[in-house]
């Protein structure tokens, strides 16, 4: 027998305790349940910088031309601007050494 992914409902799948929990609430089994202590660490997926509201509608419109979203367009000027500056640093280098 497989061993159950879920103590409370033993579904052995995501669907069997999916249909479980569509069926039950919560305080249908709180008597089942237990104290558990876990640590989560929360790190932040993005960064925000201030932009200029005056800027801030100029990206948004080109955006809005080009059928993305501010943010990705944001994204990617920037990715490319780092990706021109590595270029230029490299190029530079290469000539200081043949110089």
């Amino acid at each position: 027998m497989k061993k159950s992914k879920s103590s409370i409902s033993k579904g052995i799948s995501y669907t069997e305790i999916g249909e479980f929990w569509g069926e039950h609430d919560l305080s249908d089994v709180w008597n089942k349940t237990k104290k558990v202590r876990f640590d989560v660490v929360l790190e932040p997926e993005a960064t925000y910088y201030p932009v200029e509201r005056n800027l801030s509608k100029k990206i948004q419109s080109v955006a809005c031309k080009q059928g993305v979203s501010s943010d990705t367009l944001v994204n990617l000027w920037l990715e490319q601007k780092i990706t021109e500056q590595r270029s230029t640093r490299a190029g530079r280098r290469l000539s200081a050494r043949n110089a």
